[in-house]
């Protein structure tokens, strides 16, 4: 589904779009409101309408697509859309779940699982958002990052080793590509993310975080938009964020 943009400033492409109270809907949503033109992907259909559905009412430009972003096939096709609805600005990467398992509970399987996500997902995604913005001489790559892209901690082992290879590939991006006008910049969460995740898995510790003690989508939205529209005299890498109630 498509609709006609507020004031095209080109197209943004949010790849790891699930509920709509989650990070990604809300980059979404954020992306749309700055008049980009929006491509939802993820690997559910009726979120995803869901998604468009609600940035459509608000007067933004949008279009979805069912991808699996490990696969080079789905991740060309679903640029190559992206590109068609105009010049491509900007690249989310939100893609990844986590999983509590002790390492003897740790299936070769899932740790697998979790770094194809998160590590083999973000190198194809980054490698083809960089192939096409270098030869445009700008663009800006965003990944999303977490906790444990910098520590790991028991019982997330799988999860902390697929999310500091994710940091690992936006490092290695940025140090090839930012001198050829690609800003890519690693954000770390630092903290429970409000949402449906969090009210379904751990309800009770979220609430008992209080006012403020959660991060809230949208705000996090915002710290994407402003590195996207950073100069490039000063660029950031790299940004953690996390509630004022968080130690760290």
């Amino acid at each position: 589904m498509t609709e006609p943009a507020m004031a095209n400033r080109g197209v943004a492409l949010v790849i790891g779009v699930g509920a709509e109270s989650g990070l990604g809907a809300a980059l979404a949503r954020r992306f749309a409101r700055e008049g980009l033109h929006v491509v939802v992907a993820g690997r559910t259909l009726a979120r995803l309408r869901i998604v468009a559905e609600g940035i459509a009412a608000t007067g933004g430009a949008v279009a979805i697509k069912v991808a699996d972003a490990t696969s080079e096939a789905d991740v060309a096709a679903l640029f190559d859309e992206a590109d068609r609805d105009g010049d491509l600005a900007l690249v989310a990467y939100n893609v990844g779940s986590n999983v509590a398992a002790s390492t003897q509970d740790t299936a070769p399987e899932l740790f697998e699982r979790l770094w194809r996500q998160n590590a083999l997902g973000g190198f194809v995604v980054g490698r083809e958002a960089a192939r096409r913005f270098s030869q445009r001489g700008q663009g800006t790559i965003l990944f999303t990052g977490a906790t444990a892209s910098l520590r790991a901690r028991p019982p997330f082992l799988a999860f902390a080793a697929a999310k500091a290879a994710l940091r690992a590939v936006a490092q290695g991006l940025a140090r090839e590509f930012g001198a050829k006008g690609v800003h890519v910049a690693h954000i770390v969460i630092d903290g429970v993310i409000a949402g449906e995740y969090a009210a379904t898995n751990f309800a009770e510790y979220a609430r008992s975080k209080g006012a403020d003690g959660v991060l809230a989508v949208d705000d996090i939205a915002d710290a994407y938009w402003a590195l996207h529209c950073q100069k490039r005299s000063a660029w950031t890498h790299e940004m953690d964020l996390r509630p004022f109630k968080e130690p760290f």
